[in-house]
């Protein structure tokens, strides 16, 4: 019996010792929306869980090494032992119960971050290979920078224009696929004014790293005015065809063309700052004039004719993404950018 009691307080020890040495560590960001608040409490849960089990083996396996290690002079056998059912019962049933412990826990804590507000703000979310965009419907227009409210709750209608991409921002500890074809839906209430970074969390081709974009949590007065402001600069840009395709590039192409004089870092894609109008040495060893054909063709069918020096990432979805007076549109921006 004396044993089992040094044994029990050294485990008891050494699961303290580890659980507060691992929170210490500072291993999670800090948290930013009400969501996080179930999901902090099932991992603080499951560190008390893993320190505790760590401990079990490592604390009674170190004190056997310890007291009962052949000492020298010692020939013979070991006590032999034919089980104990009692310890078997045990390990079998507890083990048991903390399962359905943390099966119901993690229930609880995945209907607190699905529990919907009637009053949510919608906002739709659109990835593509590599860039995301954030279209505000009750405003009616649309930002590549995610401006948050603080303290209502946002609920994201998210799709991808090509392939999977996932929506992440670690401070608010939920995650979610955006797959093509579907529209899939993340809840955030964000509970702490700051700028955070929506990364991309499913690899998604060869820029995916670059996948990120600001989000911005602001007071509320602060986030009408700023929705305000872009309201009446979309409302005045869809009056003309350039204005109309500066939003659409916003969406769809800014993401990997550069509209100033240098390239995007990581994304080896044409600069559109005086592009149109320029003769362009294809890989062929060909020449061509960067017109209306030539930029129609380039959209439709990216890998017709590549420009010297590029390589083929664009993707070939845009046939069946964009119209053909959107792509008209986003012609007309191009040429005004000289």
């Amino acid at each position: 019996m004396r044993h089992f009691v040094i044994v029990s307080i050294l485990t008891a020890a050494m699961t303290y010792v580890i659980y507060v040495g691992l929170t210490s560590l500072g291993l999670m960001p800090v948290h930013a929306s009400t969501q996080a608040t179930s999901i902090d409490w099932l991992w603080d849960w499951q560190m008390r869980a893993m320190s505790f089990l760590f401990a079990l083996i490592v604390a009674p396996m170190s004190y056997a090494l310890v007291v009962f290690h052949r000492r020298k002079g010692e020939t013979g056998e070991g006590q032999h032992f034919e089980g104990n059912y009692n310890l078997e019962i045990a390990w079998t049933v507890l083990p048991l119960f903390a399962v359905f412990a943390f099966a119901y826990m993690g229930a609880y804590s995945l209907g607190e971050v699905r529990r919907l507000d009637p009053n949510a703000m919608v906002i739709r979310v659109h990835a593509v290979q590599w860039n995301w965009t954030f279209e505000y419907p009750d405003y009616g227009f649309s930002s590549d920078v995610l401006h948050l409210p603080i303290n209502r709750q946002i609920r994201l209608l998210m799709e991808s224009t090509d392939v999977i991409h996932s929506f992440w921002v670690p401070e608010f500890r939920v995650k979610q696929d955006l797959v093509p074809g579907r529209v899939t839906e993340l809840l955030i209430t964000p509970d702490r004014l700051g700028a955070y970074r929506v990364r991309c969390a499913e690899l998604c081709g060869i820029s995916h790293s670059y996948m990120e974009d600001d989000v911005l949590v602001e007071e509320t007065a602060d986030f009408e005015e700023w929705a305000l402001e872009q309201q009446a600069i979309a409302i005045e840009a869809s009056k003309t065809p350039e204005g109309r395709g500066r939003i659409l590039a916003a969406t769809y192409c800014l993401g990997c063309h550069s509209i100033t004089s240098t390239q995007l870092s990581g994304v080896a894609a044409p600069v559109w700052l005086g592009l149109f109008g320029k003769t362009e040495t294809l890989q062929d060893g060909s020449s061509v004039v960067v017109d209306e054909a030539y930029l129609i063709e380039s959209i439709l069918n990216p890998l017709a004719r590549i420009v010297h020096g590029f390589t083929p990432n664009m993707p070939q979805t845009f046939a069946n993404t964009l119209s053909a007076d959107q792509i008209n549109d986003i012609i007309a921006f191009i040429k005004t950018l000289k």
